[in-house]
């Protein structure tokens, strides 16, 4: 899956940060599959993986859990 960052979105509370919502979407190589949407992350989940690099890994990560429990239902 090729994911691509389109944006993100840092969320305060009392002059801190609470959160970030990472804007994303995604498609498989032939291009037959396409998501998009946003991942929300914790403060400390973004301040660990600021770079796009890293944020692209943390998205697939979040992505393969939720569809992973999309076939538990």
């Amino acid at each position: 899956m090729i994911i691509q960052i389109s944006g993100v979105n840092v969320n305060y509370a009392e002059g801190k940060m609470s959160g970030v919502h990472v804007n994303f979407s995604g498609h498989d190589e032939q291009r037959s599959i396409h998501l998009s949407g946003y991942v929300p992350l914790t403060a400390k989940e973004y301040q660990d993986n600021e770079s796009m690099d890293a944020l692209q890994v943390v998205v697939r990560k979040k992505l393969n859990e939720k569809l992973d429990l999309a076939n538990v239902k």
